[in-house]
């Protein structure tokens, strides 16, 4: 225990581990080390941000997908998927609702649908941008070209997501079909940085095969990208997914490396995601607490919100979007947290 905490205080001195010293630490944490850990983790919350926790306006606004990931629910090869495309006028009511409830960040999230072409995404992000001036446009929307990103940059996007899962090759290939790779990934998230855009990376917790080494490598990577924003979650199985039958991450050591993330890296945004929420009714409280200070509610129209299913048991697909960021609002003041209506951006 001694020596994890030891660990834990050269992190928080030097920002790096080696990788014997990430899979000591995540292989010999016990609840101990871990209230320790979140001691820390929520002091350097704490100078950097208070106790503010920003809210992104989530907007999903396609479930096709051209890829067919292993794990995910929206993905090619799922037929009983529903699919279903918003358009540019229900993507910006999203943004008009949004706008009226406190949101400054939209973030327009979906699998990589060819019917988007650049132009149209080009066209959608300049609006919002011409029609929502004091708000930031965040784009998840996968792997494209540089040129696609800068283009996209110049338009008006300010941030973009892009989570790169798993940092060790086998693992990767293990998580993907053979036309993705690593390699092409961690390309776009390079790029990303260089053309300015605040960029996210992140990793599903417990993903089939994963181990305590490919946990080290994905913290070494992104001790090295310096990423503005990273989003983790557990995974969670999908029933029409070739690892329907794996057993989905846990709340404990998803809460870990959060901890860590702060931690490695103060000035991270760091979301308490939705699939917490999904794993544990107190999910997101217990993101908040372990040095996470970012929540994401659903603008989505509702009647879609169910069909955007990455995952078994999602949450919050009913509800409207007042009435999301109403009740998130309730919980983080429960925890003597505030969920403020600005940006958020990076602390520079």
């Amino acid at each position: 225990m001694e020596q994890t905490k030891a660990l834990i205080d050269k992190l928080e001195a030097v920002s790096h581990l080696a990788e014997e010293e990430w899979i000591s630490l995540i292989e010999n944490r016990d609840s101990e080390t871990a209230e320790y850990l979140f001691a820390k983790s929520q002091k350097w919350r704490q100078k950097y941000y208070g106790n503010k926790v920003y809210t992104r306006g989530l907007i999903e606004f396609t479930n096709y997908c051209r890829n067919d990931c292993y794990y995910c629910g929206i993905r090619r090869s799922n037929r009983k998927a529903q699919r279903y495309r918003l358009t540019k006028e229900e993507i910006m009511e999203c943004c008009r609702i949004g706008y009226g409830l406190g949101f400054r960040t939209f973030v327009l999230q979906g699998g990589e649908d060819g019917f988007f072409s650049q132009e149209v995404l080009e066209d959608i992000v300049r609006t919002i941008r011409k029609e929502y001036q004091d708000c930031a446009i965040t784009l998840s929307i996968g792997e494209r070209s540089y040129e696609s990103y800068e283009r996209l940059f110049q338009a008006g996007a300010d941030r973009y997501l892009l989570r790169h899962e798993t940092a060790e090759e086998a693992h990767y290939k293990k998580l993907h079909p053979a036309e993705l790779s690593l390699e092409n990934r961690k390309r776009c998230l390079y790029g990303l940085k260089k053309i300015g855009y605040q960029t996210g990376t992140g990793f599903m917790v417990g993903s089939p095969g994963q181990t305590p080494k490919q946990l080290a490598k994905d913290m070494m990577f992104i001790r090295e990208l310096e990423p503005h924003m990273v989003g983790i979650g557990p995974f969670i199985p999908h029933h029409e997914t070739p690892f329907a039958k794996e057993e989905g991450g846990t709340l404990e050591l998803t809460l870990f490396l959060i901890g860590l993330l702060r931690v490695m890296l103060p000035k991270l945004l760091l979301p308490a995601t939705t699939a917490l929420g999904t794993i544990h009714p107190l999910g997101r409280e217990k993101g908040i607490q372990a040095g996470a200070n970012v929540v994401m509610p659903n603008l989505s129209p509702t009647s879609v919100r169910k069909k955007y299913e990455l995952y078994d048991n999602k949450i919050c697909t009913g509800d409207e979007a007042a009435e999301c960021r109403n009740c998130l609002g309730r919980r983080m003041e429960n925890i003597g947290c505030e969920l403020v209506t600005d940006r958020g951006d990076f602390a520079v």
